[in-house]
């Protein structure tokens, strides 16, 4: 045992002073505050807010332990989806403020970072946008039963595509910025390395949760299965989105 501790010593010091080297290799780095706090802000808002959001929203319109379809719009996906996306933006937003004006864009990599970044806040508020101006809702606890959402109108599908699309864009190019970030500030190596792992624990649990069949059309989790609905009728909306035909109990 003790031979074993004596050759796990240095290799235990090796990785630790690995990580803690800049990405570039160079001895130390130092990074201004206004930089860590931005990449802050820009990670705990793009790196895990809003994917824990979108993957809410795409896995948990019907809960464990919910008897659907006799229960139906569970609303913990959508009161989710709102608090993490909206204090996401505001978390990016409030790291934009801190870089401004102490930006250098003296690199190809600093400038297509900084335009990347103005990108993907545009189309972060504009899904904000967007989602305020989805339309109605309707439906049979609607007094007026019609609806955008219920009836499926033109408005409603192209607000699904889009949204929908622009979603898993902000996501992937968030990933491809914030390493792109590190890179330009040479941080520290065990930064992307967490990152990293991550991003690959929430893609192996999209995985298993799509498996499981957990990806349930949002009209049928809000309205059930019944072809009386109109929007029973029209396929669902989205890559591997479940139409379930059937009235046993989610598990």
């Amino acid at each position: 045992m003790r031979v074993v501790q004596r050759h796990e010593a240095p290799c235990m010091s090796t990785l630790t002073s690995w990580l803690l080297m800049p990405l570039s290799g160079a001895l130390e780095n130092n990074i201004q505050p206004w930089a860590y706090w931005h990449a802050r802000c820009m990670v705990l808002g793009w790196g895990i807010l809003i994917p824990v959001g979108v993957l809410l929203t795409r896995y948990f319109k019907i809960t464990s332990g919910q008897k659907w379809p006799s229960e139906l719009d569970n609303k913990v996906w959508w009161h989710g989806h709102l608090a993490l996306q909206w204090l996401a933006m505001l978390t990016v937003s409030l790291g934009v403020v801190l870089a401004w004006g102490h930006s250098q864009y003296d690199s190809d990599a600093s400038r297509l970072h900084a335009w990347g970044g103005w990108t993907l806040l545009a189309i972060g508020w504009g899904q904000i946008a967007s989602g305020l101006s989805r339309g109605s809702k309707g439906g049979p606890t609607d007094p007026h039963l019609r609806g955008d959402h219920y009836d499926m109108t033109r408005r409603r599908i192209w607000f699904e595509r889009i949204h929908k699309f622009l979603g898993w864009l902000a996501v992937l190019m968030a990933i491809v910025l914030i390493l792109m970030g590190l890179s330009v500030v040479d941080a520290p190596r065990w930064m992307p390395v967490i990152l990293i792992l991550w991003w690959l624990a929430l893609g192996f649990a999209a995985w298993f949760w799509q498996k499981q069949g957990r990806c349930t059309d949002t009209y049928q989790a809000i309205w059930g299965p019944d072809p009386q609905h109109p929007g029973n009728a029209l396929p669902p909306i989205g890559w591997g989105v479940r139409r379930r035909k059937n009235r046993q109990q989610h598990g």
